[in-house]
């Protein structure tokens, strides 16, 4: 009886299988990379503001304390937004007839919020506690970058889940001393890992990374 296939069959069989298979996994390989690009998480993109408030100015240039304006970042889990009164503290006598600030004044005059583009937007399934986490040691740069160095604000990080868990399952790399947590300018010192072990210890952390933890 006549062979119906070609001998060759055999091989492109096989490289169509191979192939097949490279192929559903470079498809998965790009999608995983694709997920993690700024374009996707926003990572290094400012927001545009009603005012353009600059952090690099407030905080690295006049040194004001983050507390100041973020007043509930201690207590609470939202670190919360300044009232226009804030603001005005300083301006109704410095830049008080700067057209920029036109939208601070008029908010004040009106009793009106200011409408803030949220930087740091987590999905609504996400649950985040600013106090558990500023009471533990944890900086605001390191989560929120140098905003001392930020004309607009950006968003610093990925805010995707393996990110957050980096942080979860190896806390003694990012913990600082309680002094330092809203030093925007802290570096980690060269035994960060020795002191950060320490530190873990003397807070009490525990590396947390059950679904409940952050899923609510």
């Amino acid at each position: 009886m006549a062979q119906t296939f070609h001998q060759s069959t055999n091989t492109l069989s096989k490289l169509s299988i191979f192939g097949a298979l490279f192929l559903v996994l470079g498809a998965l390989w790009v999608t995983v990379e694709v997920n993690r690009a700024p374009y996707v998480t926003q990572e290094g993109v400012t927001r545009e503001q009603p005012v353009p408030f600059s952090h690099q100015h407030h905080v690295g240039g006049l040194g004001i304390d983050c507390r100041y304006c973020h007043t509930s970042v201690e207590v609470s889990a939202t670190a919360g937004l300044p009232p226009t009164k804030t603001c005005m503290n300083c301006h109704s006598q410095i830049w008080s007839n700067s057209p920029t600030l036109e939208p601070v004044r008029a908010s004040f005059r009106n009793d009106t919020s200011i409408e803030w583009n949220k930087v740091n937007d987590l999905p609504d399934f996400v649950y985040f506690n600013h106090s558990a986490h500023v009471n533990h040691g944890v900086g605001c740069s390191t989560c929120h970058g140098r905003v001392d160095r930020m004309p607009l604000m950006a968003q610093a990080a990925s805010l995707q889940m393996e990110w957050c868990l980096e942080c979860h399952r190896h806390p003694e790399r990012y913990v600082r001393p309680q002094a330092a947590v809203f030093d925007a300018a802290y570096e980690p010192p060269a035994d960060q890992l020795v002191q950060g072990s320490r530190l873990v210890e003397d807070y009490g952390i525990h590396t947390r990374t059950s679904c409940s933890t952050c899923h609510r």
